[in-house]
């Protein structure tokens, strides 16, 4: 299958389990592998036969405007949901990178899906 890979597409989401870690947004990195057949795209060189992955760069950067996660977890498994309802890949993989303990470069949690 062939894929589209938005990597460490980076965010402001108010994340963590504590009420502090929630008052203001924290940069974390999104990382998403989209399933899908480019043989349709390839062969007419058009947009609406892949998935536009500008559109979904631009729906995962506000998607956090208004919104409050306790879970990394959480998180992730809603991102795939949405991109699987609202981009139709044929599977999708959503890895959640952040920085909150000092001693490591990142925490992180990955989901696979399929419709």
């Amino acid at each position: 299958m062939d894929q589209i890979i938005i990597e460490d597409l980076a965010v402001e989401y108010c994340v963590g389990v504590l009420d502090e870690e929630r008052l203001r947004p924290q940069r974390l990195l999104l990382t998403l592998v989209m399933d899908h057949n480019f043989a349709l795209a390839a062969a007419d060189d058009a947009l609406k036969q892949t998935i536009d992955y500008y559109a979904v760069s631009q729906r995962l950067l506000g998607l956090g405007k208004s919104r409050q996660w306790k879970l990394i977890e959480t998180l992730a498994v809603e991102i795939a949901e949405l991109v699987l309802r609202e981009f139709k890949p044929a599977h999708v993989s959503v890895e959640v990178k952040k920085f909150i303990i000092p001693e490591a470069r990142h925490v992180a949690v990955k989901v696979d899906r399929h419709p």
